[in-house]
């Protein structure tokens, strides 16, 4: 008895797969976990900061009606207008990083990311993560050729991505530079590029993180206290500690909804960054894997999106959906593995999931993308399936 599938099942399997439906219930089941956990995890601290326990919690709400609506204007805008808008976006990418360098900017936290927009503020490094992709994903279809053969085609785009890394770092904003970077990289090379391209790229890159994080005592204290956060548990090791503390308290079950005691003002930014380790703290190894299998489907129904669109001859559409699959990935996988103690400590936060309104409606923005463009693909399957089907009928061919 066969019990693995062949080729042919395989490939039937991926065809059969329907990404649009798994699409919408990973994010949306995401967001509604994000809600939740953001009441649990923020009640103690918004009531003793604003006097107000479900501040965050309605401004989160806010957020995702916010977020749902610009999905549904993404989903009814056009591929192509991404394409063309191309210098655009570029343009608006890195105004916005040079605008919160000035004094627009707000500055939390010792970092200045944030430009204040009445009610709210936008989080410039978002933006510019979306509008840099688009741009990146234009010139990979357009200049393809000098692209895979040519070394200044190569560079033309990392000399863009170093502007935008440069004006991130100033923030500084090390963990979107890191993600941006990858998720950049990863889009060229999906386009065709050789590996031995990237090797000069890889170790300049290491290069200068290893000066960004000598240069900076901040950094370099992080990347210490990674290594041993418990040698100095109370200072620069106090963050990951108390994550690891959340994660060993949760053990298989978890404690239960609201039960968390990390979130009561020991665990810092419980409701932002580190909210992967509340939910480890309420509902144990069973509710982090549950976490990690919807990030699981959300990347894979974007990969097998931006694939189909690849194989239907959509090139812009495939390489903008790897991108913007990619950020999403990178992101959520950064931010666990910090919560976890595996990488150091960066303000990355859990998309979908974590409290903010500007990381959470670029991600409904970009899953919009997502959705337009595998209905553009069936729209063009449908219509060549149509078209076939009138030839067959006017060559006198009948089933």
């Amino acid at each position: 008895m066969q019990t693995s599938l062949t080729l042919p099942n395989r490939q039937k399997l991926l065809s059969d797969l329907q990404p649009l439906p798994l699409l919408i219930i990973s994010s949306v089941s995401l967001m509604v976990m994000g809600v939740v956990m953001i009441s649990s995890a923020s009640m103690d601290m918004a009531a003793e900061t604003v006097g107000n326990s479900y501040h965050y919690v309605i401004r989160q709400l806010i957020f995702a009606g916010i977020g749902c609506f610009l999905a549904l204007v993404a989903v009814n805008v056009p591929v192509s207008w991404w394409e063309r808008s191309g210098w655009l976006l570029l343009g608006v990418g890195l105004l916005v990083l040079i605008l919160v360098l000035t004094p627009l900017g707000r500055t939390v936290n010792g970092s200045t990311r944030w430009i204040p927009f009445g009610l709210f503020n936008v989080q410039v490094s978002e933006v510019a993560k979306l509008c840099l992709i688009a741009y990146l994903a234009g010139y990979v279809v357009r200049r393809r050729e000098e692209l895979l053969n040519t070394w200044p085609g190569f560079l033309k785009p990392l000399v863009v991505l170093a502007v935008a890394s440069m004006l991130l770092v100033i923030q500084p904003d090390f963990g979107a530079t890191v993600v941006l970077v990858t998720a950049a990289a990863g889009m060229i090379f999906l386009s065709g590029v050789r590996l031995t391209r990237f090797m000069p790229l890889i170790g300049i890159l290491v290069g200068l993180g290893v000066v960004l994080v000598v240069t900076q005592p901040y950094r370099l204290k992080r990347v210490v206290s990674y290594l041993d956060p418990w040698k100095d548990q109370f200072d620069s090791g106090y963050q990951l500690t108390q994550s690891l503390i959340a994660f060993g308290r949760g053990e298989w079950a978890g404690v239960g909804l609201g039960n968390s005691i990390q979130k009561l003002f020991y665990l810092p930014e419980a409701h932002t960054d580190f909210i992967f380790a509340i939910i480890a703290e309420e509902f144990g190894l069973l509710g982090s894997l549950l976490v990690l299998m919807l990030f699981a489907v959300l990347v894979i129904t974007g990969f097998v999106i931006a694939r189909r669109a690849e194989l239907a001859n959509m090139p812009f559409a495939a390489c903008f959906s790897y991108g913007i699959t990619l950020l999403i990935g990178l992101q959520a996988g950064i931010n666990m593995a910090v919560s976890t103690g595996l990488l150091p400590t960066k303000g990355l936060t859990l998309p979908l999931v974590s409290y903010g309104g500007s990381s959470l409606m670029i991600t409904c923005i970009s899953l919009g993308i997502l959705a337009r463009v595998e209905m553009e693909r069936l729209d063009r399957e449908r219509l060549a399936q149509e078209k076939n089907g009138k030839r067959v009928r006017g060559g006198a061919v009948y089933e």
